[in-house]
């Protein structure tokens, strides 16, 4: 008879597997409580009638695609309030973010070039991310006083023998002043994410670069932009995110209002008004949905745009 004692000896195997999804549990019960079922809630209300009538609430009742009708329906003027509300949205964006993607672009570059060799970087570094340290609210207060009928900057105007101008009154004086303070508080942010980008890039390419006399404008456009194209993508689409949910500056500067004549009004600000004003859950839901589409087909337009086109066979893009 054979033996069986040189068989090999089997162990059972030991899963830690459990472990890591009891320790990642957390984030998933707070996601879904915190997050996920508010954002289901909010797509379920915006086909329901569901506000406060002083007192008595009303609601809530199915009425379908109702509330979209409601919101999309032309004024006596012939002008759509939430259409105009994208648009102040996307201009201020626009005149805030793309000042402040080129800005940050060039320090990013200054800062990590080999050949200027700038001393003191980490206290540059410092400098430029503590505006966005500082609480927006308090930014737009700031701004307010600085250019208000009887501030600072309207003192100078007078001392000189000028009159006083109504910053916040003009149209494009008062998107001015909320555009530069979104670029203000968050250029600094962007700078530091470029720049992790471009240390990132592998050096010998600008050495090899250098060796065969390529000028500071060439290695920019054939090497640094095209191998940070993922990185700008990310730092558009997340600017473009946060600058759809604009809300605070703009609030406090206009006082809630989005003078002069709602021209820097905001989507969220008309959200906020539905639910702060008369708690009307129903459009509120409504424009949050207009919110999030705009949002995604927004981000995907980005997307596609500055995505790096790829070859075709026979080496022809």
């Amino acid at each position: 008879m054979s033996s069986n004692t040189n068989a090999p000896v089997k162990h059972k195997s030991i899963s830690y597997a459990k472990w890591g999804y009891l320790f990642i549990s957390p984030f998933f019960v707070v996601y879904i409580f915190c997050s996920l079922v508010p954002l289901f809630s909010t797509f379920y209300s915006a086909f329901f009638e569901d506000y406060m009538d002083g007192l008595k609430h009303v609601g809530p009742t199915f009425v379908g695609f109702e509330n979209f009708v409601t919101l999309f329906t032309p004024k006596s003027s012939g002008s759509i309030d939430i259409i105009n509300y994208a648009g102040n949205t996307m201009i201020m964006w626009i005149m805030g973010a793309v000042p402040q993607i080129v800005f940050a672009l060039l320090l990013a570059v200054i800062f990590t070039s080999e050949r200027m060799k700038i001393k003191g970087q980490t206290f540059f570094k410092t400098v430029i991310y503590m505006p966005n340290l500082i609480m927006a609210s308090a930014f737009a207060m700031l701004f307010f006083t600085l250019f208000s009928n009887v501030g600072p900057i309207n003192q100078m105007l007078t001392a000189n023998g000028g009159e006083i101008f109504e910053f916040f009154n003009n149209k494009w004086s008062a998107r001015s002043i909320v555009a530069f303070i979104n670029f203000l508080m968050w250029f600094g942010n962007t700078t530091i994410l470029l720049m992790a980008g471009i240390m990132g890039i592998d050096q010998s390419l600008f050495e090899a670069a250098s060796i065969d006399g390529a000028t500071s404008v060439q290695v920019f456009f054939r090497i640094t932009l095209p191998l940070l194209m993922p990185i700008i993508i990310y730092v558009v689409i997340t600017a473009l995110i946060g600058g759809l949910q604009m809300f605070d500056v703009p609030q406090i500067i206009s006082s809630g209002k989005g003078s002069p004549n709602n021209t820097t009004k905001t989507l969220v600000m008309a959200l906020n008004n539905y639910i702060g004003t008369s708690k009307n859950y129903g459009m509120a839901g409504t424009v949050s949905i207009v919110l999030f589409i705009i949002t995604g087909v927004l981000s995907f337009v980005v997307f596609r745009t500055t995505e790096p086109k790829k070859e075709k066979k026979g080496g022809k893009k």
